[in-house]
């Protein structure tokens, strides 16, 4: 796989990002200004040539208020700068910690052998960050830590899966890039979205599916990178098999490196949500199980390195984690077929942009997978009576479970985030599928590894 530059365009130019979706930026920088290490990088003019601060003036959480409702002469993220501003050297100090003390860079890095923590560090030392980008970095790590953790973290996949594809050090340079920043449009979020326990569906996951929008904004207006990193941080949140924000691409839509980096945002998540052991297996088996959603080459340089940590002690199951899995399954796909069953044939087939076509075309190829793998929702029912006494053959059934109710869930995700307005929509075909997510709302899927954006 290589990386072409200038890449093909977007499939579809992305809205700008309102004004007041920054609220909740500005309020995390006013966090910042609070512990009084924010200061003035230059002077600080307002649009009508007044100088408001001197270069290097302290800025408390009184003075950035007041600053923030100024239209000043550029952006707060160029003239402000933070004690201990995030570098390219503190990137690369962080990666190389992770890369000793990470469960998950430390796969990675033993599996390139020798050197291969310098060696998958080494394209950061040619990565551009400019200051406005530094700055935002900067905000992150002061404000929610774990999220620029999960940048270096993400980033460190993105270069392992580029090394393994045979990408240059110069490509790996901006997909660096992109790993890294790939998220800073997140402190657009309301903090709400931080919180792990935080589930939003219908008109609130339209904030959500903005960040990518915003962060390829913010990488756009500082003119310094490649369209490729533009699009790929426009699509870390895209899937292979369309059921992806912000424009559902698929296949070869996606760009090579955006389907680096959708895949690496899922790797991050994993090993961010559960323990490593835990992690490694439940991984492998959503790839496994997702070969419709991941690029298979890419996946394939991934799993024998979660096969280092797949072998682990049973976990504690009882039979009636099995059958619970077993039975939403068989409901939520019954339901379906009760909610679609006025419908006329042709609002079910593609090219059908109605929301009940991608559901009938999402649970189709979800069954076809499940069938493939042996975790159809009939299979298990069939090989649970075998199972007795047998602790880790009942642990990998249920697992083989809650990953098939993960997928359903993504499905009834998809259709929040396509249709936030569904309940206002006419039409038998809009009402069908609201009664169908609101079916299957009403048992969620157990423990999903959801990232945070």
């Amino acid at each position: 796989m290589t990386d072409p530059d200038p890449s093909p365009a977007p499939a579809e130019t992305p809205p700008p990002v309102p004004s007041q979706a920054q609220q909740h930026y500005h309020g995390a920088i006013a966090q910042v200004a609070g512990s009084g290490r924010l200061r003035a990088q230059d002077a600080i003019y307002s649009d009508k040539g007044v100088k408001l601060l001197e270069r290097g003036a302290r800025v408390d959480g009184k003075l950035y208020a007041r600053l923030a409702r100024v239209t000043l002469r550029g952006s707060l993220d160029e003239q402000l700068a933070v004690d201990d501003m995030v570098t390219v050297q503190a990137v690369e100090q962080l990666a190389l910690q992770l890369c000793q003390d990470d469960t998950l860079a430390y796969l990675l890095a033993h599996a390139l052998g020798a050197g291969a923590s310098a060696r998958l560090v080494a394209p950061l030392r040619a990565m551009l960050l400019p200051h406005p980008l530094a700055f935002r970095l900067t905000v992150m790590r002061e404000q929610h830590h774990s999220l620029y953790v999960h940048s270096v973290r993400m980033m460190l996949v993105a270069l392992y899966l580029g090394v393994k594809s045979g990408w240059s050090e110069r490509e790996c340079v901006h997909l660096a890039a992109a790993g890294l920043l790939h998220d800073i449009g997140v402190l657009d979020l309301d903090p709400v979205w931080h919180d792990p326990n935080n589930r939003i569906t219908g008109a609130g996951r339209a904030q959500l599916m903005a960040h990518p929008v915003s962060a390829m904004q913010a990488i756009q207006a500082q003119g310094v990178y490649p369209r490729t990193v533009e699009q790929a941080v426009l699509e870390h949140h895209e899937s292979l098999d369309g059921s992806g924000y912000p424009h559902g691409l698929a296949g070869e839509q996606i760009s090579p490196m955006g389907q680096i980096l959708l895949l690496a945002e899922v790797v991050a998540a994993f090993f961010e949500k559960y323990a490593g052991q835990a992690a490694a297996q439940r991984l492998a088996l959503t790839l496994k199980l997702n070969h419709r959603k991941f690029p298979a080459a890419l996946a394939a340089h991934l799993l024998p390195v979660l096969e280092i940590r797949a072998v682990q002690a049973p976990v504690e199951v009882v039979q009636g984690d099995v059958e619970r899995a077993i039975a939403q399954l068989e409901q939520a796909l019954a339901q379906w077929q009760q909610c679609a069953a006025g419908l006329p044939p042709e609002a079910l087939q593609p090219p059908s942009e109605q929301p009940c076509a991608f559901v009938e075309q999402q649970l189709a190829a979800l069954q076809k997978t499940l069938f493939e793998a042996g975790t159809h929702p009939q299979q298990l029912a069939d090989a649970l009576p075998l199972l007795q006494g047998d602790a880790q053959s009942l642990a990998e059934l249920a697992l083989l479970g809650r990953e098939a109710l993960w997928q359903l869930q993504s499905i009834v995700n998809a259709t929040h985030s396509r249709w936030p307005q569904l309940p206002d929509s006419p039409g038998p075909c809009a009402a069908a599928v609201l009664r169908w997510r609101q079916a299957c709302g009403q048992h969620p899927a157990p423990d999903a590894p959801a990232p945070v954006a």
